[in-house]
């Protein structure tokens, strides 16, 4: 596998958030990636911090990805576009989320997707050396993130699974659990891009469930 012994195995993870709060990459290394406070001091140095305008892309498609995005405040989305020009959401990057093309970044290849601001977002910028530099630095931080790996691998298996097998309902109960806070922050043909199905087949969802709630 080229490159392999060179490249960082980087992590597409959210954790919980408030909606529209402020995330802090500083708290984020303390907190979930239990370093301590002198490593974190000297990688945020490494580090740069960008404001994004909403509709900004942060990274284009065929461009080769050298970056991964830490959200501190705002939403990012990772999509790809079919032939036809229709957009498919893989995923969504609220405060604490990061997100980048980790097939592109690792392999070294052109990526098939976009990632661009849904709201104005400010991120952190982690370059490809940044996560060599954690590793060296904090014993601790190399089964952080294998850990999260793992989780996302679990996140991305799941997901398929309701892609092929579940209705509709079943996905979009889905996506309130996993992001309980942006069914007000998204568009809802976003997230019905994300879900796989239609705005109009998403509409009838949430009227059904709805109606099955004032029923109750």
């Amino acid at each position: 596998m080229p490159g392999y012994h060179r490249r960082t195995f980087i992590l597409l993870v959210s954790l919980p958030t408030t909606m529209q709060s402020t995330a802090s990459f500083e708290n984020y290394l303390l907190q979930y990636a239990k370093m301590q406070p002198e490593a974190v001091e000297h990688l945020l140095k490494h580090t740069q911090i960008r404001e994004c305008a909403k509709g900004e892309i942060l990274m284009h498609v065929r461009q080769v990805c050298r970056q991964t995005f830490f959200v501190e405040s705002g939403l990012l989305r990772l999509f790809s576009t079919d032939s036809k020009g229709k957009e498919h959401v893989l995923q969504f990057a609220p405060e604490n989320g990061l997100i980048t093309d980790r097939s592109s970044l690792f392999f070294n290849e052109p990526s098939g997707y976009q990632i661009d601001a849904i709201t104005d977002t400010r991120v952190r910028v982690l370059e490809e050396s940044f996560f060599g530099k954690a590793r060296e630095l904090s014993p601790v931080f190399r089964r952080f993130n294998e850990v999260l790996l793992h989780n996302h691998i679990r996140h991305l298996q799941h997901r398929i699974n309701l892609l092929i097998g579940a209705d509709a309902e079943t996905r979009y109960m889905d996506f309130v659990q996993r992001y309980p806070d942006l069914m007000l922050r998204v568009p809802q043909w976003m997230i019905a891009s994300y879900l796989g199905i239609t705005p109009e087949s998403l509409s009838r969802v949430r009227r059904d469930l709805a109606e099955k709630h004032f029923k109750k």
